[in-house]
């Protein structure tokens, strides 16, 4: 609850309470009259009580001001409730940084910016003579292949600009990040240095060197790396500070170059700037075939450029409107509670920022919108567009130089271009993540329509990690097969591009292949890459099959699950070719009733609970024929309550019924105690079962 309107106050918080004295029987007049006077206590109500608000007959009937009728009418027509909007104006009020909070961290962001400007120069060498660096610090980069041209200095930042949320006052608590460009003077750049990962190489250098003497500052309690969005070739520079304020702020370094150092027409999604000769390792071929192109690669390149110009359009729509800043806060908590925006492809809380502008300049939010209405708009937007199949862009500009939205469409999966036209901000994301959000927006909107008393509690409050959100989760482990999928796959254009990432190369490939196999049976796929952690400046950076495992979720149609025939098309017909060769030696020809003899996979199953698996056996089946992936790398958690209800049905089977005595002959009834025990036993399984396997997150 809030504090009381101005010029009420609560009786005993600050003035003196009056009383009337009971009166006392027996007493004469002296007695009455001293029962009916007032008089004042000295000492002050209990601590805790509310007392009631003193209010002359003016102000309790007064007529409410225009103000409170707006109040009053947006609570009715937007909130359904006046508990809800309590409920979001109590939620904002928790996930906001407090005013001191700001100051401290304000003061520990002015100390940084002294000390990066100070480190030392080096001298210019080449880039792979890094004989220059301290035997302390380790280069936050995988160098593969090692050999590549340019030379490298360090000279301190033309420039340091805190972006991102931080200064947008949309940042959210707990895990408070503030962002800092560093921009690297153009003396340490080279015209060719957006080729074979010059540029990123010069950037991993530059974050060394700054860690070494960062690292033995007194102010900085902890200084580590970590990947930008988990991008193996963006690595970025953690400061910590010491003492009682270590968890306070985690200011993160991002070196970028300036801003009209590279150029655009370079950096195009048709562009290649990794060279197959060079990162292959082999001879350029000589029948004239053109280099595949690298879209995200230009894409990370494209990133660096644009952090203060996406800064000052967000600044500029988000600037002075409270309610676009709450609306952005409340869809950051809706992506974490569904942790739709962790590691690498993730929907994080800049592509929601970006969205709402986007929805701004199309007049489909207004900036006098609350918090609520903005959450509203952006999952009813999210729900009904499908980016996959339509981009979208901020451009407005009709310069026919410009790629179109189609060129984009076929470099990546998911499309919504910047203000400039080139820049893909959803590059990382993939289809299967963009599908998920659009399915989670379908639900929270229903839930929002449904105007259900457990909705904020549901929308905003309830973590939903992977295994409360799907029927069938499996996890791939050790990543280090997935090298080999790219190799059985082909997918050597995919790994060029990726830098080596085999992981992100062969992801879309992979979750094209399940959703194929799996057909009918399936509604939804996604999947979750962990985070990579931090590591110490003196370490080399994690390698790709260290980062975990990777989790598929499976949501599942009732409808056609238990099926155990896939029906292929008739034999002669062409498509039994391509049938055979997805299906492999499960594939055989069948007779049916109606005389047609087709193709077709029938699957192991006895008992319904078999059938439910038939799932797990599409996907291993499918993975070790197309990936090589064998089945002893796949662990698939689906139908673990089927041992548990077995298991009651065979209690069941004794203690469920009883013999009873009916017109002197004995018979059988069930035994309804044993029946709702074994319900309760049940309940309990179910629910330890879920606690098990889920984790909890609180605002």
């Amino acid at each position: 609850m809030g504090p009381a309107p101005a010029g009420e106050q609560l009786c005993g918080a600050i003035g003196e309470t009056e009383v009337m004295e009971p009166a006392l029987e027996g007493t004469g007049k002296e007695g009455k009259k001293a029962s009916s006077r007032k008089h004042t206590l000295a000492e002050p109500p209990a601590k805790g009580l509310l007392q009631p608000v003193k209010l002359s007959r003016a102000e309790l009937y007064k007529e409410p001001t225009n103000e409170e009728l707006n109040h009053l009418r947006e609570t009715e027509i937007l909130f359904h409730s006046s508990l809800l909007r309590l409920q979001v104006e109590e939620l904002l009020k928790e996930v906001r940084l407090s005013e001191k909070k700001k100051d401290r961290i304000d003061a520990f962001l002015r100390e940084v910016n002294q000390r990066v400007v100070r480190v030392p120069s080096v001298p210019e060498t080449e880039l792979t003579d890094q004989a220059w660096l301290p035997a302390g610090v380790r280069v936050p980069l995988h160098q593969v292949p090692y050999a590549v041209k340019g030379c490298f200095r360090f000279l301190p930042p033309a420039q340091v600009t805190v972006v991102g949320s931080y200064l947008l006052g949309t940042c959210i608590r707990p895990d408070i990040n503030v962002d800092v460009a560093l921009t690297m003077p153009r003396e340490i750049l080279q015209d060719k240095d957006g080729l074979n990962q010059r540029y990123f190489r010069k950037r991993a250098l530059y974050l060394a060197h700054l860690a070494h003497h960062l690292a033995q500052d007194p102010l900085f309690g902890s200084v580590c790396f970590s990947y930008t969005n988990g991008c193996h070739l963006k690595p970025s520079l953690l400061l910590r500070p010491r003492g009682k304020d270590e968890r306070l702020v985690t200011v993160r370094l991002h070196p970028c170059p300036p801003p009209d150092f590279f150029r655009p027409c370079r950096l195009l999604p048709t562009k290649n700037n990794v060279r197959s000769a060079w990162y292959r390792g082999q001879s350029p071929a000589g029948d004239g075939s053109p280099e595949p192109p690298t879209p995200h690669y230009n894409t990370w390149v494209l990133q660096d450029t644009a952090l203060e110009s996406h800064l000052q359009l967000l600044s500029t729509m988000l600037g002075s409107a409270q309610g676009l800043k709450d609306g952005v806060a409340l869809l950051k908590v809706w992506l974490r509670q569904r942790e739709l925006d962790k590691g690498q492809g993730g929907f994080t809380g800049f592509l929601v920022s970006m969205l709402v502008v986007f929805l701004v300049s199309t007049h489909k939010i207004h900036t006098t919108m609350s918090g609520y209405q903005v959450l509203r708009s952006v999952l009813q937007f999210l729900a009904t567009t499908d980016l996959t199949v339509n981009g979208i862009s901020l451009c407005l500009s009709s310069d026919p130089s410009l790629p179109a939205l189609a060129d984009f469409h076929q470099a990546f999966s998911v499309v919504f271009l910047d203000f400039s036209g080139r820049l893909n901000l959803c590059a990382d994301v993939t289809a299967s993540t963009y599908h998920q959000v659009q399915y989670e927006a379908r639900l929270s909107m229903t839930l929002l329509d449904s105007r259900a008393d457990d909705g904020f509690q549901l929308l905003l409050m309830t973590p939903k990690p992977m295994i409360r959100a799907f029927d069938h989760v499996l996890h791939l482990h050790p990543l280090s097969r997935l090298q080999a999928a790219c190799h059985r796959l082909k997918l050597w254009p995919e790994l060029q591009d990726n830098g080596g990432d085999y992981v992100s190369a062969a992801l879309g490939p992979l979750t094209t292949l399940l959703e194929q196999g799996l057909g009918t049976r399936l509604k939804l796929l996604a999947h979750s890459r962990p985070p990579v952690p931090e590591w110490g400046i003196s370490q080399d950076p994690p390698k790709h099959k260290d980062s975990g495992s990777l989790t598929l979720g499976l949501l599942l149609r009732p409808e056609g699950l238990t099926s155990v025939l896939e029906l292929g098309p008739e034999a002669d017909q062409p498509e039994a070719a391509k049938f055979r060769q997805f299906w492999g030696f499960r594939s055989e020809l069948r007779r049916f009733q109606d005389g047609a003899i087709r193709e077709a996979v029938v699957w192991e199953a006895a008992s319904m609970s078999q059938k439910r698996l038939i799932p797990h056996q599409v996907v291993t089946h499918l993975l070790a024929l197309h990936t090589d992936i064998p089945e002893t790398c796949v662990h698939y958690v689906g139908g673990p309550l089927d041992a548990l209800i077995q298991g009651l049905k065979q209690a069941s089977s004794t203690k469920g019924r009883m013999v009873m005595s009916r017109g002197g002959e004995l018979v059988m009834v069930p035994n309804v105690e044993a029946i709702l025990e074994d319900f309760a036993v049940l309940g309990e399984g179910l629910v330890q079962t879920v606690e098990a396997r889920s984790e909890r997150w609180t605002v």
